[in-house]
């Protein structure tokens, strides 16, 4: 798991699609009392056990802003 404060802009060396899989999400307020987002992806269904949880990000609350940044520039 990845907790999330900051976003960066990178370059990719080349530019694919990925194939698609289920994630879900949560908010929840952390001890800080600060919201936090989480978002869990699951195993494709190539994966030897596909569905199962496969990566797990968290956005705190200066990650969020940046997101929203990121988000309202597209």
């Amino acid at each position: 798991m990845a907790r999330i404060d900051n976003l960066i802009k990178g370059e990719l060396s080349r530019n694919s699609i990925h194939e698609p899989v289920e994630a879900s999400f949560n908010t929840f307020i952390g001890e800080d009392g600060q919201t936090y987002l989480q978002i869990d992806t699951y195993g494709s269904r190539g994966r030897e056990m596909p569905g199962k949880k496969s990566q797990s990000i968290q956005f705190g609350p200066e990650g969020l802003s940046r997101l929203r940044d990121i988000l309202a520039e597209l």
